[in-house]
């Protein structure tokens, strides 16, 4: 059985609810896994380093006993994100920590994935990596990836440019394992359509920042469900890297969306006045394209209800 059946048998959905950094806790994954999707949260979000064996415990605990409780449940796998990044000073300790977990699937950001591999090789785990390129892909197949994300243009937070149908057949030229697609995808009809291009799942983050277990700020969800692609703004100003973010967010700030500078040396801090800097992602809120299909906050049990109508819907009014 090839690792996307594998993972299908314990799935309502093909998605994956991508990580969301300070958003995603224990509780929008395990309402996540429990509703049959994939739920995954950064590893820096649990703060400091000793919340993460916590977290963990309380995930693997809890998923473990509902599937003994109902063995036939479509209870999903869980996974963690790991920023493969120097200035994670965090990486190898929380490595250790998912190994000790076993945690099923390490997602992978930034730069080559080599160290999470080697752990998570060590106890059967799969690591998965973000991909803005077919530069990229190749580079992770080679260091032995067992699937892809490819992050397209439309995606929230960090991001690439390319559309999906170049990127994705592109990437299949070469590569028939797991592929997961992010980009603007937020409706069931577009999981669908994710897997009708080629790809085996879809990857949804903004979907679930206006949902009841994520931590973002009333008002942030409040934007999230009166924003539509207008909205969006692209820049590399606030973490050095190009990513989409709500226009409305860097107004607050006293930012001009329409006439950011590029990134500097103050890559994750912004603003005039050095004393007073504030912090990207707190301050400033990441969205996707696909923000104007969300209109209300609600339980992440009941996005999944309504994705999973859609889905079977959409499915339904195929040829025959």
């Amino acid at each position: 059985m090839s690792l996307v059946e594998e993972l299908g048998t314990r799935m309502r959905l093909p998605v994956i609810g991508a990580p969301l950094f300070i958003l995603s806790n224990p509780d929008l994954v395990i309402a996540q896994c429990r509703a049959g999707i994939i739920g995954a949260f950064p590893a820096l979000n649990a703060r400091p380093a000793d919340q993460l064996p916590v977290w963990l415990e309380r995930i693997t605990e809890t998923l473990a006993a509902d599937r003994e409780a109902d063995p036939n449940a479509k209870i999903a796998p869980f996974a963690v994100n790991q920023i493969v990044h120097g200035s994670n000073d965090r990486l190898e300790q929380d490595l250790k920590v998912c190994a000790d977990y076993k945690v099923p699937i390490i997602i992978t950001s930034l730069r080559p994935p080599h160290p999470a591999i080697e752990v998570a090789r060590d106890y059967g785990g799969k690591v998965f990596h973000d991909v803005i390129s077919v530069r990229h892909a190749e580079k992770a197949i080679e260091a032995g990836v067992d699937g892809l994300i490819v992050v397209c243009a439309g995606a929230g937070g960090h991001a690439g440019t390319l559309s999906p149908f170049a990127l994705v057949s592109e990437i299949r030229r070469f590569w028939d394992g797991p592929l997961v697609l992010s980009g603007a995808i937020t409706r069931g009809e577009h999981i669908l359509a994710a897997q009708a291009m080629g790809a085996d799942f879809a990857y949804m983050g903004t979907r679930f920042v206006a949902s009841n277990e994520s931590n973002a700020a009333p008002a942030y969800k409040e934007m999230v469900t009166t924003s539509s692609a207008k909205d969006i703004v692209y820049s590399n100003l606030f973490t050095g890297v190009h990513g989409n973010y709500l226009r409305g967010s860097i107004e607050n700030v006293g930012l001009d969306p329409d006439d950011l500078p590029e990134s500097g040396k103050d890559a994750m801090t912004f603003g005039t006045d050095r004393e007073e800097k504030k912090k990207a992602w707190k301050d400033i809120w990441g969205a996707g394209q696909g923000v104007g299909n969300i209109d209300s906050i609600r339980p992440a049990a009941e996005i999944i209800d309504q994705l999973d109508a859609e889905y079977r819907a959409a499915m339904a009014r195929l040829p025959r």
